[in-house]
């Protein structure tokens, strides 16, 4: 299990691989397969090591545009891993109906919308100015 980290606070994602799968699927389509270019703070900062609490501004921006721009990209556009693009999702193309772009098929292992629980963890660790880690239990 994989989550995002504020402090004491822990946002459950799901697997490794779901979230690598996300990271993925932003870099081979909104950043031409060069990771961190356009969105230096969610992509590098952040899935590197950590995320500073004064570039929380920015990551928030960054994961709205990330948002509004999947919408752009069908459910098949996913990129299960980046190293390996043969490599598809343990589900195959069996998601649901409501999922009508890359802007909504990430859920997390609780039924959370993955860009929401995002947002909740940057808005958390900039109230508590906080740095935010993605961590494994």
């Amino acid at each position: 299990m994989v989550g995002l980290k504020v402090g004491p606070i822990f946002y459950k994602i799901g697997t490794g691989d779901f979230l690598h799968s996300f990271f993925s699927s932003i870099a081979y389509n909104l950043e031409d397969n060069n990771w961190g270019t356009k969105f230096p703070f969610i992509m590098k900062e952040l899935y590197a090591k950590e995320l500073q609490v004064e570039h929380i501004p920015e990551a928030l921006k960054e994961i709205n545009l990330i948002r509004e721009l999947f919408k752009e990209y069908a459910p098949n556009c996913v990129i299960w891993d980046i190293e390996n693009l043969e490599k598809r999702p343990p589900w195959g193309d069996n998601i649901a109906a409501h999922i009508t772009s890359l802007s909504n098929y990430f859920y997390t292992s609780d039924g959370e919308d993955l860009f929401e629980t995002f947002l909740k963890a940057l808005e958390t660790a900039a109230r508590v100015n906080k740095v935010i880690t993605i961590k494994s239990l």
